[in-house]
């Protein structure tokens, strides 16, 4: 049985907010058989409107997670590496002109939000590599099949009202769903949001699509 599910950085009725500085594995999409579909919002804005730091912040919380992050990989066999220098890529540098882009993806060419989300995904926590600056924007986007004329058109307009004004919507959509970091989850249920936080709920999810035929699972995938 398929079950609807969008793991949009957000929408209307199915939505996900998630950013490309919190991981999400997409995998689960074909084992338990659901439509997950991404869409970016602004993950520092929620933290600040929710009162809520970066949890590396927290020196003995930053080295665990430093950690816990080569377990992961290892676990999920996933090629994940902290960059070289994680506080400046995450606090300094941090994602906003690639979270627009995706944005303007996500508005025209939705068919490329997961493979552009992730070439810039991998740029980060498996190549090391900048996200901010235009060249790097267009060689993920390279790397994702789209069109060069295309990647830089859409790379124009991610200073447009039109692409800043999604983006904040999407974002305010988050936080009407309680959603206070990345990644998170809203599953709903009979027309009920659930909302699960971190990357070791997919267990938890996995049992509400096994007790419930009818639910349209939101991975939510939100920018800094």
């Amino acid at each position: 049985m398929s079950h609807r599910c969008t793991a949009h950085y957000i929408t209307e009725s199915n939505q996900s907010f998630c950013d490309i500085l919190s991981p999400v594995l997409l995998r689960y999409k074909n084992i338990w058989n659901v439509d997950i579909h991404l869409r970016p919002g602004n993950l520092g804005a929620i933290m600040t409107k929710t009162g809520n730091s970066p949890p590396a912040l927290v020196p003995k919380r930053g080295a665990y997670m430093g950690r816990d992050l080569r377990r992961l990989a290892k676990f999920y066999q996933v090629p994940v590496r902290e960059p070289s220098d994680v506080f400046h890529v995450m606090l300094k540098k941090g994602s906003f002109s690639a979270m627009r882009f995706v944005t303007a993806v996500q508005m025209s060419h939705p068919e490329f939000v997961e493979s552009v989300s992730r070439e810039l995904w991998m740029r980060i926590w498996s190549e090391d590599k900048d996200i901010t600056e235009p060249e790097s924007l267009l060689e993920a986007a390279e790397k994702a099949g789209i069109p060069e004329d295309l990647a830089k058109k859409l790379l124009s307009s991610i200073t447009s009202p039109e692409v800043k004004n999604k983006l904040k919507e999407n974002t305010e959509k988050a936080l009407e769903y309680g959603v206070f970091g990345m990644p998170s989850i809203v599953a709903h249920i009979n027309d009920k949001p659930e909302l699960f936080f971190g990357s070791d709920r997919f267990e938890l999810l996995a049992h509400l699509l096994g007790q419930y035929l009818t639910i349209r699972l939101l991975l939510l995938y939100v920018a800094l």
